[in-house]
């Protein structure tokens, strides 16, 4: 089975039509089993904008207040969820919307990350502590298409906002799925960005967390999510560039984009 993280600069607007998601629907109405996660970062922008409330990154991560946080669960858990949902059944796929937290899929704590460091509060943003697949795996097998969005509640039943890398990363290992394919605006990960001649085609695990100091960015919880998967189970890590429908049709056929093995 595959996991399938879709980016926020790729999700489509209600009611247009998105290539991207009738190539996941062709795979799921195929008789094979993908769990889609998805992002909303530039959908999350555009709606605190219209608040007028203002946000910040801190090392790839949205620092989180009560305020930023209620926005974030409507807009991922809400809009941008059911918007992919509604058009993957449009293309026939048997596709039902769920947080993170849903079914014990994910249990997470306040993440507290390193900054220069030392330990920064960002607010309502999940560590993920644990993971349980029962769900998501009775799901699959009765032929649903699980859409997740990265929103998950610690044990107190406070929500957290996740980072969509992480929640497919832990959500791939969990399932021990045959490859996660994290789908980004760049060809896959370089050794020397942006310098199209480094791009890596294959890397290890350790290889991985070795160039993880030179990453940048995006490409820190993306790193950092891949590695998590291949840690708890799952079998490869594929990262592609997402504007094409064709490299996502290359990646489920196991072609294309970096990928890095246990």
């Amino acid at each position: 089975m595959i996991v399938v993280k879709y980016g926020g600069h790729a999700l489509p607007k209600a009611g247009v039509p998105e290539e991207m998601l009738k190539v996941i629907a062709s795979y799921s109405k195929s008789g094979k089993e993908i769990v889609l996660v998805h992002g909303g970062g530039p959908q999350v922008d555009a709606e605190l904008a219209i608040h007028g409330i203002e946000s910040e990154m801190v090392s790839g991560y949205r620092r989180t207040t009560p305020e930023i946080f209620e926005v974030v669960q409507a807009v991922l858990s809400g809009q941008v969820c059911r918007t992919l949902v509604n058009q993957l059944i449009g293309y026939g796929a048997n596709a039902v919307g769920l947080s993170s937290s849903d079914g014990g899929s994910i249990r997470a704590t306040k993440m507290a990350p390193e900054v220069n460091g030392a330990p920064l509060d960002i607010g309502l943003v999940g560590d993920i502590t644990s993971t349980d697949p029962t769900f998501l795996q009775l799901l699959l097998s009765h032929r649903y298409l699980p859409v997740i969005s990265p929103v998950a509640v610690n044990s107190s039943g406070q929500g957290l906002n996740l980072n969509g890398d992480l929640a497919a990363g832990a959500i791939a290992g969990a399932l021990h799925a045959d490859q996660v394919i994290f789908m980004t605006d760049v060809s896959g990960i370089y050794r020397n960005y942006p310098d199209v001649n480094s791009i890596i085609s294959t890397c290890t695990s350790q290889e991985l967390r070795e160039l993880q100091p030179t990453f940048a960015a995006g490409m820190i919880p993306k790193s950092k999510a891949a590695l998590y998967a291949l840690d708890n189970g799952a079998k490869l890590a594929r990262v592609i560039d997402g504007r094409d429908p064709k490299n996502l049709i290359a990646a489920l056929d196991g072609v294309g984009g970096t990928v890095v093995l246990p």
